[in-house]
């Protein structure tokens, strides 16, 4: 098991947020965290990354626990997050955007060979290592937030609503790209809110419900299960 997720709960501030949830990846897989707007999705990967800190549970990766490791730790051992409408540096180039992803040492070490294995799979970047983010379209800024995660050299990719505004040309690509990290050898764990989509690509789901897993299991038992239905349909 790469993630394993115990028994979380997490707060903000007096607020509980997160109850009691456990959740897990294995090495090699896409794994889907699905749920509806405020159902915690978005804290469980920001709990992962430490930019939460949760009031119980454990999280393991790779075997060790790192619940007390800072958000910098985490990031060397392997773990990058993409966080949620994308986040790139907007008056920065793309190639300056991609070399801020790889700052850890292991990282800068390898940047180069790094940038020759991202140019494979986002060929688009290569082209453009000198615009400026800000005047790239929102599928090719997602693209290159998903580039610069993988520069932290991860063992474990976290991205938050990848799919979210883009078009269905540009989704098409991403999921292909997403397809071959995994071919890489990298794990991907992913927050999506259309779940057809989400469950055609990932091999196992979980799905959260006001902050309460309510449901978990491959994507082929989950994508027309009724339970489903009712978290994101209602009764």
């Amino acid at each position: 098991m790469l993630l394993d997720i115990q028994n979380i709960d997490v707060l903000y501030d007096d607020f509980q947020v997160i109850w009691d949830v456990s959740l897990n990846v294995k090495e090699g897989e896409m794994v889907a965290l699905l749920g509806p707007n405020g159902s915690g999705k978005s804290t469980i990967l920001n709990t992962t990354s430490n930019l939460i800190t949760p009031k119980k549970g454990s999280i393991k990766f790779n075997g060790e626990e790192i619940s007390n490791l800072p958000t910098f730790k985490r990031t060397e051992i392997g773990i990058s997050h993409v966080l949620e409408r994308r986040r790139v540096f907007p008056h920065l180039t793309v190639l300056q955007n991609l070399n801020l992803g790889a700052y850890h040492p292991k990282a800068k070490e390898m940047r180069q060979d790094s940038l020759e294995k991202i140019y494979k799979i986002f060929p688009k970047l290569s082209q453009r290592e000198d615009q400026l983010a800000s005047t790239m379209s929102g599928g090719e800024q997602q693209m290159l937030a998903i580039a610069r995660g993988l520069m932290g050299m991860p063992k474990l990719l976290m991205v938050d609503e990848p799919f979210l505004g883009l078009s269905p040309m540009v989704t098409k690509d991403l999921i292909n790209i997403f397809k071959n990290i995994v071919e890489n050898g990298i794990s991907i764990l992913f927050v999506e809110q259309n779940v057809r989509l989400a469950l055609s690509m990932a091999t196992r789901g979980f799905v959260l419900e006001s902050g309460r897993l309510v449901i978990s299991g491959d994507s082929k038992d989950l994508i027309d299960s009724g339970e489903v239905r009712r978290v994101f349909l209602g009764n």
